[in-house]
């Protein structure tokens, strides 16, 4: 018997609906169940074949648990090494070599040194920053968020260096960057379930949380949904993600890649919708039934290096050189 896991956290609906849906599929060999684990013996791992994981990005003793089951043969969706290593910083900067069209993004240093560390730890930080040049790169108004994390977490709208100054110094130990605020005239978020399928969503960021997927926009053209389709399956192909969800923001005709980062993407039917939670338990349901079939060979980390080797041709626009031009004017 081949078991598929599922590892969550507070919510209360996708899951029963997908251990439903997969159990519901009749198949002898397979059965779909909530993860079950007390401590955890290194190199030892469950009898589990494959784990859907919803909550380890919360929990370290679950992403320490998950990694022990990957080095046990088990297979882990999304892979807990990858969710380690990535960030939104370099998310954008490789959506860039990629050709999908992201804001203008700086990173800039922590506001207040890192436990552990003191002024001398900082030696080979240039101070003051060069604000002026960053500022004139970026323009106004922008958005001050958290290089890592998701749910809306320590995101600022800011619309002058004053206001700029006033957030960043309550950002304390947190690691920020500046974005370049794209004024859409519509919004979209893109579930994307085993590297292959997507569902574009319309969605409003400015509207309450349970009324996000309520936003009236016009019918996409042909044209921008495959644009869309192709850049959501770009991106998630090159990071390795069977389930996530990517967000564009339209400005100009160009749909530009806001957030890409959603290892757990809410899937909670009374906010995303009955049609919207129909499609992804019936689609994420059925890549773990094949997936547990057809194993994947694990290869961390080589997924965005082949993409930027063998992917489409970069229209990346030198935009750190026009940064640093626009610092001497």
């Amino acid at each position: 018997m081949m078991k598929i896991g599922i590892l969550f956290g507070m919510e209360d609906c996708f899951q029963w609906a997908l251990i439903d849906r997969i159990n519901a599929m009749g198949l002898k060999d397979v059965k779909a169940e909530p993860v079950k684990t007390g401590h955890v013996v290194m190199g030892v791992k469950s009898d589990y074949s494959l784990i859907l994981d919803r909550i380890s990005h919360d929990i370290p003793f679950y992403k320490t648990f998950l990694k022990n089951e990957v080095l046990g043969g088990t297979q882990v969706i999304n892979d807990p090494f990858w969710s380690l290593a990535d960030d939104k910083f370099f998310e954008n900067a490789l959506a860039t070599k990629l050709g999908v069209a992201v804001p203008k993004t700086v990173l800039v240093p922590h506001k207040n040194h890192p436990p552990s560390t003191t002024e001398k730890s900082m030696r080979n930080l240039v101070y003051p920053l060069d604000w002026d040049a960053l500022f004139g790169y970026i323009g106004w108004p922008a958005y001050l968020k958290q290089h890592w994390g998701g749910g809306w977490k320590h995101v600022y709208k800011v619309g002058s260096p004053e206001e700029f100054f006033q957030v960043y110094s309550q950002t304390g130990h947190h690691l920020m960057m500046l974005q370049e605020s794209i004024e859409f005239e519509s919004y979209y978020r893109c579930y994307c379930v085993g590297r292959e399928k997507v569902q574009i969503m319309p969605y409003e960021p400015r509207n309450e949380y349970i009324k996000r997927y309520q936003a009236n926009h016009e019918p996409l053209s042909q044209k921008m949904r495959a644009r869309i389709e192709r850049d959501t399956l770009t991106l998630n192909r090159a990071l390795g993600y069977d389930l996530n969800t990517s967000e564009f923001a339209i400005r100009d005709g160009v749909p530009y890649a806001i957030d890409f980062m959603n290892w757990a993407p809410d899937c909670d039917k009374h906010s995303v919708g009955e049609e919207n939670f129909a499609w992804v338990v019936e689609n994420v349901a059925a890549m773990l039934v094949d997936r547990v079939g057809n194993v994947r060979p694990y290869g961390p980390f080589k997924t965005w290096h082949e993409s930027l080797e063998t992917g489409r041709p970069s229209r990346t626009d030198d935009r750190a050189k026009t940064m640093k031009e626009k610092g001497r004017s």
